[in-house]
Order: structure tokens, then sequence, then C-alpha cells
């Protein structure tokens, strides 16, 4: 009996390893992947397809990510699967001007800060406060893009998309990101600590 505990033991602590590493590397990721968000602006432009590969990329790693969650795991492989196909609804209808791409960003941000936020109810500790703060920063980013999106309309109809409205645009998905991915980086944090435990 000894020897089965022990190599349960064993397997149990591979396993925690396993997934640490795992969700550090998708924490980094999508860190990458909102510097690479937040440099969009340095182009002539921002096509309706960079951005969706970019939404792909970063739902694809985050549903990876939350299959190796213990807490949490429906509710962050939903939001990965959300970013997933709000990314492929850029590449199936590309749009052409600014302004359609940003309905399906607020939709996004806001169906993934509702999943976030409940699965933050299944979370403990520093791992709940990054979710929760992950959660939050979504749903203000959605605010804020409806916000503007009136304000946004005007100055489109009247001047079209200005670098500076577009950047802004570029920055609230960066800015999305890299909460996530540090958010991925603590919760690795919290399964390496259980491995070591």
């Amino acid at each position: 009996m000894k020897g089965l505990s022990l190599a349960t033991q064993a397997h149990f602590n591979w396993s925690n390893r396993i997934r640490a590493r795992g969700t550090r590397v998708a924490g980094i990721a999508i860190i990458l992947l909102g510097i690479g968000a937040a440099l969009l602006p340095a182009g002539k432009s921002i096509h309706s397809d960079m951005i969706g590969a970019l939404l792909i990329a970063a739902g694809l790693i985050e549903l990876v990510a939350g299959s190796l969650r213990r807490e949490a795991r429906p509710f962050a492989m939903a939001a990965g699967g959300v970013t997933a196909l709000a990314g492929l609804l850029f590449i199936v209808n590309p749009q052409t001007h600014f302004f359609p791409m940003v309905v399906p960003i607020i939709g996004w941000l806001l169906l993934r800060s509702l999943i976030i936020g409940a699965g933050s109810s299944e979370c403990g500790g520093s791992v709940r406060t990054w979710t929760l703060l992950s959660a939050l920063l979504d749903f203000l980013l959605a605010v804020l893009l409806t916000a503007g999106l009136s304000v946004a309309t005007l100055i489109i109809s009247l001047f079209g998309p200005t670098a500076e409205l577009v950047a802004s645009f570029a920055w609230i998905l960066a800015a999305s990101f890299v909460v996530n991915g540090l958010m991925l980086l603590e919760v690795a944090s919290c399964a390496k600590e259980e491995a070591q435990a």
C-alpha cells in the first residue's frame, strides 16, 4: 500500500509541474501577442485578418491553458473559445473599414468579462484577484469602446479613421491580452507551489 501511495504522489507532483510550465508558457505567449497588438498601429493600417489572427492565436492558447487548470477549467476554456470565435469572425467576414470591427470587439470583451467573472467564484487567493482583475478590465474596456463609439462615429464620418483612433483600438486588445497573460502567470505560480508542496 505504501508503494502505491508514493507512486500516486509522484504522478500528482509531475502533473502539477507540467500544468505550471504549460500555463506559464501560455501566459508569456499571450503577453507577447499583447505586445504585437500594441505594435499594430506602427503599420499603415490594421486589417481585420491581422486582428482575427491575434484573437484566434490568443483564444487557442487560452483554451490549452484552460485545459491545464484545476480551478475554473470550463470557464477558462469557454473564455478561450469565445476569443477564438471572435477571431474567426474577423477572418470569415473581413472588413476594410475600421468602424464595423469595433462592435464585435465590444461583444467579445463583454462576453469574456462575464465568463471570467463567473469563473472567479471557483478560484481562491491571488488567482481569484487576478481573475477578477482580468474580468473587470475587459468590462471597462468594453464600456470605454462603447462610450467612444459615438465619438468615433462622428470622427470617422467626418475624417475617416484617424491614427489615434486605430491605435487606441489596438491598445485595448493589447491591454486585455497582457492582463490575461499576467493572470495565467499567477495561475502557473500557484500550480508550481502546489507541485512543490
